[in-house]
């Protein structure tokens, strides 16, 4: 947290939130005909096949140490078992506007997990009110109507809010990969694949394929980019991001993912921007530009 961020960082950020603006949108069309827990078994056991796959065309492997096998396991039920089945049960309730509000509180855990347990990543005061900022930037941009919601299905905002816990928590403990001498494309396909297989029994118990429907085209087609461009190429570009900028900086992604769904939303389906979207992108940029500190720093100079 108390790092600064290269433009290159900043490049990878707004990248990753270009990628995970449409997440969300990809989930519901998935639960329109599949179940929760097999959303998220296809999610990551297609994007272990495509990272398996690109790490062999690339002969990206590396011997990996022995401790690695237990932090894959606790870094797959961190990122993506827990967070990604609390999210799909949330929005089964819930709107997926009001599941990025929540989502957007991921900087705001991670605050007080990276502080609790890291000795180089400490909360200061500048830093949370950005924090504090960007959350309200993306309150705003949701609209008021999302926000009349929150207090109603209290167990499906209580899950995505666990969620975000659990991401945050993740984020802290995938550090220890870089002093493994871990690269950032094994330490996705490790953790996607510790995820295919602890999600492959509790799927095959309490969501067999065979006593449900077959899934649509239009589900197979959400959940193929959402386990390829969502969760295989993301992953590799954000742990990159984490081993360069640090956990807290890492996970301001969750506060620029409503602009850039909103923005591809003007680009791409000629929708409109309301002015509460202006006041929103205004709040999170003034929220990154303290947690980032070089404005503040060149204002005191």
């Amino acid at each position: 947290m108390n790092r600064g961020m290269s433009g290159r960082d900043w490049a990878l950020l707004l990248f990753l939130s270009i990628i995970w603006g449409g997440s969300f949108f990809l989930i519901e069309i998935a639960l329109r005909s599949a179940q929760p827990m097999t959303v998220v078994l296809i999610r990551v056991g297609f994007a272990a096949a495509g990272l398996w796959l690109f790490v062999w065309v690339r002969r990206q492997y590396v011997k990996l140490p022995r401790e690695t096998i237990v932090a894959f396991l606790l870094l797959a039920l961190l990122n993506n078992v827990l967070p990604f089945i609390l999210f799909a049960y949330g929005q089964t309730q819930i709107a997926s506007g009001l599941a990025s509000i929540l989502n957007a509180t991921t900087p705001i855990w991670c605050v007080i997990v990276a502080h609790l347990f890291t000795d180089d990543e400490r909360m200061t005061p500048a830093k949370i009110v950005g924090l504090l900022l960007g959350f309200a930037g993306v309150a705003v941009m949701i609209g008021a109507e999302f926000l009349r919601e929150i207090g109603t299905e209290v167990a499906a905002q209580l899950a995505c809010l666990a969620a975000t816990l659990c991401h945050a928590s993740a984020t802290v403990f995938a550090r220890r990969f870089q002093p493994m001498g871990v690269p950032p494309v094994m330490v996705a396909t490790g953790q996607v694949t510790a995820a295919s297989l602890i999600l492959l029994p509790i799927v095959l118990i309490f969501e067999p394929p065979w006593v449900t429907a077959p899934l649509s085209f239009e589900t197979w087609s959400a959940l193929i980019v959402l386990a390829i461009i969502c969760t295989a190429l993301a992953y590799m570009l954000y742990f990159r991001l984490l081993a360069s900028a640090g956990a807290t900086n890492s996970l301001l992604v969750t506060f620029l993912v409503p602009i850039t769904a909103i923005l591809l939303g003007v680009v791409v389906l000629g929708e409109t921007l309301a002015p509460r979207h202006f006041a929103g992108m205004a709040l999170i940029a003034g929220g990154l530009a303290a947690i980032d500190g070089r404005l503040l720093r060149l204002a005191r100079r």
